[in-house]
């Protein structure tokens, strides 16, 4: 996960992951306030490089607020972005 203080810098921090190992896109959202958070998963390794380049590349232009990496996320962590069939929770 990656949180940034602008639409631009999240946008720069999920087109880094992308390039940067094998990841997928799992959430993207604007939080409020000028936040925006990218959610990617994929192998521990790989998330892992996705967001050190991230940071570097989002940071670069616009204030990264977090970045995170959850190795093995608990089957209910999911939830917290989608319930089955893809709806968002909230």
């Amino acid at each position: 996960m990656v949180e940034t203080r602008s639409l631009v810098g999240a946008i720069e921090a999920a087109d880094a992951m992308l390039k940067a190992a094998n990841v997928k896109i799992m959430d993207f959202q604007i939080v409020g306030s000028g936040l925006v958070s990218v959610t990617v998963a994929g192998e521990v390794a790989a998330v892992t490089a996705a967001v050190e380049t991230a940071k570097l590349r989002a940071g670069a232009v616009a204030e990264v607020i977090s970045a995170n990496v959850i190795p093995r996320p608990h089957d209910e962590v999911d939830k917290v972005f989608h319930v089955d069939g893809g709806e968002r929770i909230w």
